[in-house]
């Protein structure tokens, strides 16, 4: 029996780009309340939930918000994000990930989405990804955040895979943490200096096959 069963990929930086869409919508709302948000800021919200990433982006502009408030502004931010991403084609798809997903399927092993985006059916249908997936686990389906391993958890329990047959793949850190909070492998989308704990770290799906993974 092979090591690996299952492979479960995170959204955002991994299979897609739609970092650029979350930061052009947080920019637009920081800049509503009358202060900026950086790139550099954007960064920090990789692989965190909405609320959380509100929750960040309030306290660098020094803005105390009710709950209610916290909820109209998230609602507003994803209002244009959706917009923006609803323009998506397959073009946006990241180099590799296209490749690896149809030799992943050739090879018998299962495929699961793993990710804190509540909009990921509506990014992998615009894409052309969804026919790849056997199981989508995201924001709506789970409560907690990376680095807790719920999402990875439930998408493996989805999957019918016990986790130490799954490698998770993550641009993250948060991601990587919790990959490795649920016994799983994980391969790291990204620099290695970041993620640290990864298995093994490539710059993107083109540098890793299928039949790489039982050597992890």
């Amino acid at each position: 029996m092979r090591m690996i069963q299952a492979c479960i990929f995170d959204l955002d930086g991994v299979l897609v780009d739609t970092a650029v869409y979350h930061y052009k919508a947080w920019k637009r709302l920081a800049n509503e309340m009358g202060f900026d948000f950086t790139e550099q800021q954007n960064e920090q919200l990789k692989g965190i939930s909405r609320m959380d990433s509100l929750d960040k982006i309030l306290g660098w502009g020094h803005q105390q918000k009710t709950p209610a408030e916290k909820e109209m502004l998230a609602t507003r931010k994803n209002e244009w994000y959706v917009e923006m991403i609803s323009k998506m084609t397959p073009a946006e798809i990241l180099p590799g990930a296209l490749d690896f997903l149809k030799a992943a399927k050739a090879a018998g092993l299962k495929t699961g989405l793993g990710s804190a985006s509540k909009n990921s059916a509506i990014i992998l249908q615009n894409t052309g990804l969804l026919p790849y997936f056997d199981v989508l686990v995201d924001g709506n389906h789970v409560t907690k955040s990376k680095p807790d391993p719920e999402v990875f958890v439930t998408c493996a329990q989805q999957l019918g895979v016990d986790n130490i047959h799954c490698v998770v793949f993550e641009d993250a850190e948060a991601g990587v943490q919790a990959a490795k909070a649920a016994q799983m492998k994980c391969v790291g989308i990204g620099s290695a200096s970041v993620l640290q704990l990864a298995d093994r770290v490539v710059s993107d799906l083109r540098e890793i096959t299928p039949q790489d993974l039982d050597t992890l």
